[in-house]
């Protein structure tokens, strides 16, 4: 087995496992709290991290050499999955992971002003082939415009910008010293979440991905704590999977098997949710998919990657 076809394996089974994550995600919008989730995923996914660099002979750092960007780094990691986990509990699972799915098409932009790095007629082509898709999936209207439809593009763009961010600072900082920021600084950013929300007390009112956002602690629910541990556990599992894909094999070849994961959603949605997007959303799905395929072969074909992959969960 070559490095290439073991690399999609690590995707396949990654995404696998990103997909039960994101069922209990959304399972548990009625009775925990988003900000603990976050908190107990850090612990657990830095302190997996650091069993495994342990295990395999990789020294564990904490520090960076570009501190205010590891910062700025972590804050956007936070705030853009905080984002696609509160989508998760008003909008369809397909719809959410179709729009976070614009994030090679946000890398392609950014990099034109970031890097300076030439956008041709392909590539412009593939953008705006996937602006059409979220139009079609967000459908906005004046009459009636659903603001949380944004949100699973905030979180696009939000680990867009990280990612472009994780490019400059690669010359010093490896990509285990990245993983350990994101993980510890999401577990400090929850607990702080979770302490100012506990001291000013909202009203979390009747909506349910408000409630999500402003619950307190679950502390004695262990149906839910055991759910809380299992996405902390297997979304880690993942990271660490779809990483070592990247690290082994060719980015180009293996990234587009990462869209499997629109499939298990859709698939999820359905049977567990009873969601079937409608003909609009179908197409628009299909658009941000093919756009976003479309730049990865791009990639692969000219051997100029607009930004360094390690993987659109990451």
């Amino acid at each position: 087995m070559n490095d290439d076809v073991r690399g999609i394996l690590f995707i396949l089974v990654g995404m696998s496992l990103f997909s039960v994550q994101d069922i209990l995600v959304r399972h548990l919008a009625d009775v925990a709290s988003l900000p603990q989730i976050m908190t107990i995923r850090g612990l657990i996914g830095g302190s997996i991290l650091m069993a495994f660099l342990k295990l395999t002979g990789r020294p564990i750092l904490f520090t960076s050499s570009y501190p205010k960007l590891a910062l700025c780094r972590v804050i956007l990691f936070f705030s853009g999955f905080l984002c696609f986990y509160f989508a998760l509990s008003e909008m369809g699972l397909a719809e959410v992971t179709s729009l976070f799915f614009f994030s090679p098409i946000f890398v392609t932009i950014i990099s034109k002003f970031l890097f300076k790095n030439h956008i041709g007629f392909h590539r412009l082509g593939a953008v705006l082939t996937g602006f059409a898709g979220v139009i079609l999936i967000v459908k906005p209207s004046p009459n009636k415009f659903e603001m949380i439809a944004l949100l699973p593009l905030v979180s696009a763009f939000t680990y867009s910008v990280s990612m472009m961010i994780a490019k400059y600072t690669r010359d010093r900082d490896s990509v285990w010293q990245q993983m350990m920021h994101l993980y510890w600084g999401s577990c400090i950013l929850g607990l702080v979440a979770s302490i100012i929300i506990s001291l000013v007390g909202p009203d979390i009112g009747t909506s349910k991905s408000y409630a999500y956002l402003l619950r307190p602690w679950v502390i004695s629910d262990w149906n839910a704590i055991l759910a809380i541990l299992t996405i902390a556990c297997i979304g880690s599992c993942g990271m660490l999977l779809l990483t070592s894909a990247y690290r082994i094999s060719n980015p180009p070849v293996i990234a587009p098997f990462e869209y499997v994961l629109l499939v298990f959603a859709i698939v999820n949605g359905y049977w567990l949710f009873g969601e079937i997007p409608d003909y609009f959303s179908f197409v628009g799905m299909t658009l941000i998919t093919l756009s976003g395929i479309y730049i990865f072969f791009r990639e692969g074909v000219k051997n100029k990657p607009i930004a360094v992959k390690t993987s659109l969960r990451t």
